[in-house]
């Protein structure tokens, strides 16, 4: 997979994309004998494209942020808001 097609793997919109072309993430076996690089090879062929797939029935769009802070430092963040109005 290069550079290009990440591009354009990334750019797919959940709301037109063809569902019947994205992989089930949950039927996706890692083989973990092969080193941290060859999983991510075979992981990448397997899932077609790495943001976008299904998972438990539903599409999923995978986006990064730019932000150094952590995913666990975003969610502690939220639940502290949400904890704050009484939602949690």
């Amino acid at each position: 997979m290069n550079r290009a097609e990440l591009e354009k793997f990334k750019k797919v919109d959940v709301r037109t994309v063809d569902v019947s072309a994205l992989e089930d993430i949950e039927k996706i076996e890692i083989d973990s004998s092969l080193s941290v690089r060859e999983r991510w090879v075979d992981f990448a062929e397997k899932i077609k494209n790495p943001f976008c797939f299904i998972c438990n029935g539903m599409v999923v769009k995978v986006s990064y942020s730019e932000a150094k802070e952590s995913l666990e430092n975003k969610l502690v963040q939220l639940c502290l808001s949400m904890e704050g109005q009484g939602l949690c």
